[in-house]
């Protein structure tokens, strides 16, 4: 099929991308670059050994959008076009909400306009409440902390309510837990711009010496060593997910959240200690204060991903920190260095 990825230059955006040509499908991208980098797609396309269509453009810009749906005549899109930084919605919540809800919009005004009804939502863990039961399930409540959190539950609402409105509409909204890693090979993954907001890019831009030390946000917490606990995914195991959604998309009506993580928490430490025993570094770390917000354990339950989308992770974290420090190795300065 041939299928509009919004934001596919970005981190899991571009991963997917590949997997989309390895599968055999047609890829149209659109991506302002405001976050990523075009030589992902350029590498995306090497690893490949296939083309896909490239359009530098805000979505929100519907005249532009209106061009390439009549150039391509998409059977799917897969949305992960928005700005991501929990730390910088706060402090510029008003970007944040005309962005990440205005290329929602501009999105489903034009596939309405051209007759595309099945679309793949980049949804976010974050929009549960602190407060549920772990493992968290689809039905829990929801809730969010802060502006970016809150934009991805609005964007469910959307297309929620768009689907409820029209019945050729099918809608999965895929809710990520904490993706890590990079491709295998070493030639795509996590670029962040200046100093990490996630911790495996903190991690290997230390080891790396880029970074002087890592700071781990307290240790005080209810878990075994009492650092905080999360559900991390492997982004090759990510994409994957969303080729499933693809065909299950095609195939149902209506609109459905999925939680996709592992159903495993690990905590800050186990992923140090990981990532030091298995690529034989080691990484100074200093332990910090708590970050405002912050909750001791989040980890999903993935029994619907299982039932629904026939997919689980498969990728462990050996996988997650030999795949990270063998990018962050090889890029030492990220795309840019390129």
């Amino acid at each position: 099929m041939k299928v509009l990825v919004t934001g596919g230059a970005g981190y899991i955006g571009s991963h997917t991308c590949l997997e989309l040509l390895q599968a055999g499908h047609e890829v149209v991208v659109v991506d302002n670059l405001r976050n990523a980098d075009r030589q992902a797609l350029t590498r995306v396309m090497e690893l490949a050994g296939r083309e896909l269509a490239f359009y530098q453009f805000d979505l929100r810009d519907e005249e532009q959008l209106a061009r390439v749906f009549y150039a391509h005549r998409m059977d799917s899109v897969i949305h992960f076009a928005g700005l991501k930084a929990v730390g910088e919605s706060v402090s510029i919540p008003l970007e944040y909400y005309a962005n990440n809800l205005g290329c929602t919009l501009a999105l489903c005004r034009q596939m309405a306009a051209h007759g595309v009804h099945d679309v793949i939502f980049s949804s976010s863990a974050t929009v549960y409440e602190q407060g549920n039961r772990m493992p968290l399930r689809e039905e829990a409540r929801l809730g969010c902390t802060n502006p970016y959190g809150w934009t991805k539950f609005m964007g469910e609402q959307i297309l929620r309510d768009a689907a409820a409105a029209d019945s050729r509409l099918s809608v999965v909204l895929l809710r990520y837990f904490n993706p890590i890693g990079a491709h295998p090979s070493g030639r795509i993954g996590e670029d962040p711009a200046g100093i990490p907001n996630n911790l495996l890019p903190y991690i290997t831009q230390t080891a790396l010496g880029r970074l002087e030390r890592l700071t781990v946000h307290g240790d005080d917490y209810d878990t075994p060593d009492g650092t905080g606990v999360r559900d991390y995914i492997h982004v090759v195991d990510l994409a994957q997910g969303h080729l499933k959604a693809l065909d299950y998309a095609a195939a149902h009506r209506g609109a459905v959240a999925i939680n996709l993580g592992t159903g495993q928490g690990y905590s800050v430490l186990d992923i140090l200690h990981a990532f030091e025993k298995v690529n034989r570094v080691k990484v100074p770390y200093v332990v910090g204060p708590r970050r405002p917000g912050d909750i001791a354990t989040v980890y999903a339950d993935p029994g619907l991903a299982r039932e629904l989308l026939g997919w689980q992770a498969r990728l462990g974290i050996e996988d997650m920190c030999r795949d990270a420090w063998r990018w962050q190795k090889n890029n030492p300065q990220g795309y840019r260095g390129a």
